[in-house]
């Protein structure tokens, strides 16, 4: 009898269980942004009056006629414009400007990762929420990330690719040292087996992007910039490899052939892209690939090469090199190449990233187009379209907010003022 009434209890309890797991779940805590203004970067709009609804990481609801539930937590931005957490695809979160060339001899691994978590903490102060950070040394990038996503330090959002795959004596190798060192960059691969062999390899430690460098470049010693470096064969090996393991290729290519050659191969984007002509031009917009320019570091790395000690030779390249990348820029913007935000910083300072955004509104972007290229541009690019790049519900909250009107001067953005990531105030 009494194993019978202790039965009856249990099934009793149940509903009330039930019901009470339904009372919490229903009151998992809502905040409420509001703002005077915020920017529809898919439709190029601005919201007055703006409303954001954040539950847990992510958005529920935005707009001017959203209701504040009773009991949120209100967040009032006041006169503030709200804008979606931007985007930067092209970081180096481990190095520093005053570490080009012979200085970053010294620098050892352990010591790149924890520059890392600091310039990963600027980064995300200045409103950068997701970055790519393509290539750092040995997968430090890759440990910084991780230590994000556990929650050990701040920072955005990192794609990282690992050390980034170059040929023997290239761009992405190690010129530094004398030949009796034998030292070779981590990255190296030569050849189509070899090359496929460092895109697994990259990915088995933790590579969500794989870099490749197609083009010599400035920052290297007894490379051009404007030639080639891996030959089709090998690029197509490394996108078949990458797109195969579910990875996106970016390409450093300043020159021309290297240009064509990464785009025919199927990288899904140009970095740099200095010497871009019409022929590569063309190629990109038939192939839909994507152009990351990194504009603003010329005017601080010629401004502050002797400051850093840039070695002579390199100087001589960023003063060649990097005022004609404009001109061609200007061109591919024109001709309607898709364009996504990046920066290469490192070469100069972290946290100086939205300086960018000018030098594109100079070379014939609107501000809403600039912001457009950090926000659902780089979103696409990232194949992350479903969680970062707009204010919209189901994304990640990831906001900022600015005095003033960005979508009239872009060089607002140079001075956020409030950073959330994933519904978490980060300044």
């Amino acid at each position: 009898m009494n194993l019978i009434a202790a039965s009856i209890r249990r099934a009793l309890a149940l509903p009330a269980l039930f019901l009470a797991g339904a009372a919490c779940a229903a009151t998992v805590p809502v905040t409420a942004i509001k703002a005077a203004h915020m920017v529809d970067v898919r439709s190029g709009t601005m919201i007055d009056n703006a409303v954001v609804l954040v539950s847990g990481d992510h958005i529920t609801a935005a707009g001017s006629n959203v209701s504040i539930p009773a009991g949120a937590t209100i967040i009032d931005l006041g006169s503030k414009t709200l804008l979606p957490g931007l985007i930067d695809m092209h970081t180096h979160l481990t190095g520093n400007p005053e570490d080009q060339g012979y200085s970053s001899v010294a620098i050892s691994v352990p010591r790149a990762t924890l520059y890392g978590a600091r310039n990963a903490r600027i980064t995300l102060e200045a409103g950068f929420t997701t970055v790519r950070n393509v290539d750092a040394p040995a997968f430090s990038e890759v440990g910084v990330r991780d230590a994000i996503n556990d929650g050990d330090i701040p920072g955005p959002r990192i794609v990282a690719s690992g050390p980034a795959l170059g040929i023997t004596g290239g761009h992405c190798d190690d010129t530094l040292h004398a030949p009796e060192y034998k030292l070779t960059a981590g990255g190296v691969a030569d050849g189509v087996d070899e090359v496929i062999k460092r895109v697994r390899q990259n990915i088995k430690y933790g590579a969500d992007v794989i870099k490749v460098c197609a083009t010599g470049g400035v920052l290297s010693f007894g490379d051009d910039p404007r030639t080639s470096q891996y030959s089709l064969e090998e690029m197509k090996a490394i996108v078949a490899e990458a797109h195969r393991l579910g990875r996106k290729v970016a390409a450093h290519a300043h020159g021309g052939d290297g240009i064509k050659v990464s785009v025919i191969a199927g990288v899904d984007s140009i970095e740099h892209g200095s010497y871009i002509d019409d022929e590569g031009i063309k190629l990109m917009k038939e192939h839909k690939t994507w152009l990351v320019p990194t504009l603003y570091l010329g005017d601080w790395l010629v401004a502050n090469a002797e400051a850093i000690k840039l070695p002579a030779p390199l100087t001589e390249k960023a003063k060649t090199t990097l005022p004609i990348a404009r001109q061609n820029i200007a061109r591919a913007i024109k001709a309607g190449v898709p364009i996504a935000f990046g920066t290469d910083s490192a070469v100069y300072p972290h946290g100086l990233n939205a300086r960018e955004f000018n030098v594109l509104v100079k070379l014939g972007m609107t501000p809403m187009q600039a912001i457009q290229t950090a926000t659902v541009n780089a979103s696409k690019l990232l194949g992350w379209e479903d969680k970062v790049g707009s204010i919209e519900p189901g994304k990640f909250a990831d906001m900022i907010a600015v005095d003033g009107d960005p979508t009239k001067d872009v060089t607002i953005l140079e001075h956020v003022k409030w950073v959330m990531k994933g519904g978490a105030v980060a300044r």
